[in-house]
């Protein structure tokens, strides 16, 4: 009689124990990657491209980005150096790789200071002001401040400065490196030397994408890769 008495309780201490964790809500999936932080950059993308728009800024556009923000993902850096920061938007599509990688800072450089800091206070808003550093001045002469190991470079500013923008920093690149040349279609005149350089001392590639922006329907980027 003991023993019946004792299963019975035993029947049903288990069956309400079942019976809370039928009712309990399922645990909420791990977090991967960071990924609920593209939440806050995605708003501040769309603004940011809109005000480019509106202002004619010249800027990267969203099919570009998406393959260079497809690059950074790929190439993982731990330093990724941009000459042309302009109101941030191809910023913004960097910075959120690397923040969602959990690892890498970005140092972007403007030579006009209200627009630098116009993308300072942009990568404020997004929540990534932590890994992006703006320099102000000449991209070809503050790169010679930059040390190195770089792992990505980005350059999207003049044409003529493409070239001595790259050669400030060949010394600083690791081996390995990833270096993205924008506006290789509609500046390919003015892109000579550069396009010649990588094209001869790097494995390089030019990808074409149509883009229909208002100064441009179709346009490419240079994308070469330092010798491991």
């Amino acid at each position: 009689m003991i023993r019946t008495k004792m299963t019975l309780m035993g029947c049903i201490a288990w069956l309400t124990a079942a019976g809370m964790a039928c009712s309990a809500e399922p645990a909420s999936p791990p977090r991967q990657n960071n990924a609920p932080l593209q939440d806050k950059v995605q708003p501040v993308i769309d603004r940011v491209e809109k005000a480019c728009l509106e202002r004619t800024v010249y800027m990267i556009g969203r099919v570009k980005a998406e393959r260079l923000a497809e690059l950074v993902r790929r190439a993982k850096p731990k330093v990724v150096v941009e000459c042309g920061t302009a109101l941030g938007y191809s910023g913004l599509w960097i910075a959120r790789e690397l923040q969602t990688a959990g690892s890498g800072k970005l140092i972007t450089i403007e030579i006009s200071p209200q627009r630098a800091r116009e993308a300072e206070a942009t990568f404020r808003e997004a929540g990534l002001a932590d890994i992006v550093t703006v320099k102000v001045g000449d991209a070809t002469k503050v790169v010679h401040q930059i040390k190195g190991p770089v792992d990505f470079v980005f350059i999207d500013c003049g044409y003529s400065n493409y070239l001595p923008c790259l050669s400030g920093l060949e010394d600083e690149l690791s081996k390995g490196a990833t270096i993205v040349a924008d506006n290789v279609g509609i500046g390919a005149s003015g892109l000579g030397d550069y396009l010649k350089h990588v094209q001869t001392k790097y494995t390089s590639r030019t990808e074409w994408f149509d883009i229909e922006l208002p100064w441009a329907p179709r346009d490419a980027m240079e994308i070469s890769v330092v010798a491991k």
